[in-house]
């Protein structure tokens, strides 16, 4: 889920280390299945069901999580996502059990699938596929992009002159053209950068992505006609692919999931901020606004009318949105509710506040529990650095720190020790 507010389940700001052997954490695993059998109380006392999880852990060094113990894992890490003001439809996240799949080009192939289910004509979808996990001797596959569609950036053509496209993905669109991407003839600002995947091998594979899963919304604006000449767009499906999902100690680091796009994450970062599309001053000088000064506030009355833009257009083709006052009020509702659940609810308020109007929404006037619970969706700075930077991720490796009888069995420790 980028560096903005949304109703998707954004990057958590903890950063839990993967093990380097791949090996699952038996306390976390506990933990987890005293969760999952508390609030599932139709799966039965969870005693017997830990006790062979640790016998499982004992002997393979992992375990495998039941349907019904991932696709609960998978929503509750949603709604334990500190970032994302959009939990209020953690339940009716779809679970898409893909543990099986290892390599690229499979992998390749479900990434296209997820988007046409989650693209969904427009009524987008809350929907998480996972791959295979970590497991000892055997890493799962690692998706480099941020986001399953993002535009590449390109540098400035004359010095001084501004980048087309994105820059914050300028690294990562340099080298993916490095491992022999070819941009197109006529290099736009909007054009879709290749799937990376790479698979228990660590090389990377290069997929482009069909026209047909890429649903994208041209951007026009209720009052003024000139708006559409701009020949801006933006992709409908915010769909988060670097991001690990830690559920019971044990790593899916390939979990593309989403949810749909807060207008603000559009018309308010992702277009608007300087470090990347920066179009304030264009459409400042398009609306005539005096820009000698900040306090005609000619950059808020820009970032007003590209969010109504984006709003209009969203609705205009049919493309789920959500504006942020709406949102605001939904995610009080949401914290009501887990209260009343007994649950806790930590909330990062620098991004539960949106990036404008902040004051206006009701989130901004009140503090928020900031508890570290699992499971829990983890952007670590390794992924970052392949999601950004185009460097690969680093591989869990090795299988000394196994559990005793499991690493006796490997021959990687005595029988005594």
């Amino acid at each position: 889920m980028p560096a903005q507010t949304g109703t998707w389940a954004p990057p958590a700001e903890q950063r839990t280390s993967v093990r380097p052997d791949g090996v699952a954490d038996v306390d976390e695993a506990v933990e987890f299945l005293e969760l999952f059998h508390a609030e599932n109380p139709g799966a039965g006392p969870a005693a017997k069901r830990i006790a062979w999880v640790r016998a499982e852990i004992e002997l393979t060094g992992s375990y495998r999580h039941t349907t019904a113990e991932l696709a609960h894992g998978a929503r509750v890490a949603w709604r334990n996502s500190a970032r994302c003001i959009g939990r209020l439809y953690w339940r009716s996240m779809r679970v898409r059990d893909m543990r099986a799949v290892h390599h690229p080009v499979e992998v390749a192939k479900q990434c296209e699938q997820h988007l046409r289910l989650a693209t969904n004509g427009g009524r987008i979808r809350p929907l998480i596929t996972i791959f295979a996990p970590d497991a000892p001797g055997r890493p799962g596959p690692r998706i480099w992009n941020e986001q399953l569609i993002r535009y590449a950036g390109y540098p400035a053509a004359t010095e001084g002159g501004r980048p087309l496209g994105d820059p914050r993905y300028a690294a990562f669109t340099a080298a993916v053209t490095k491992l022999g991407w070819r941009p197109p003839a006529r290099r736009g600002g909007f054009d879709v950068l290749p799937l990376v995947v790479s698979g228990p091998d660590g090389r990377p594979r290069l997929f482009t992505l069909p026209p047909d899963v890429v649903a994208e919304v041209k951007l026009t604006h209720p009052e003024y006609p000139w708006f559409a000449e701009l020949g801006l767009r933006w992709h409908a499906v915010p769909t988060i692919s670097s991001m690990r999902l830690r559920v019971g100690g044990v790593d899916y680091p390939a979990a593309p999931f989403n949810g749909w796009y807060l207008g603000t994450e559009i018309g308010a970062r992702n277009l608007a901020d300087h470090d990347r599309y920066d179009l304030l001053p264009v459409l400042a000088a398009r609306l005539g606004l005096d820009t000698s000064r900040e306090t005609t506030l000619w950059r808020d009355r820009a970032l007003v009318e590209l969010n109504i833009a984006v709003l209009h257009s969203f609705a205009e083709a049919g493309v789920t949105i959500s504006d942020h006052h709406t949102e605001s009020a939904r995610f009080l509702k949401h914290l009501e509710r887990e209260e009343s659940a007994g649950r806790r609810c930590p909330a990062d308020w620098s991004w539960i506040v949106p990036p404008m109007s902040g004051g206006q929404t009701p989130v901004f006037h009140r503090y928020y529990d900031t508890d570290h619970l699992r499971p829990e969706f983890v952007a670590d700075d390794d992924a970052t650095r392949a999601a950004l930077h185009g460097i690969p991720p680093t591989l869990p490796v090795g299988v000394e720190h196994g559990p005793p009888l499991w690493s006796y069995l490997r021959g990687t420790r005595s029988p005594i020790s």
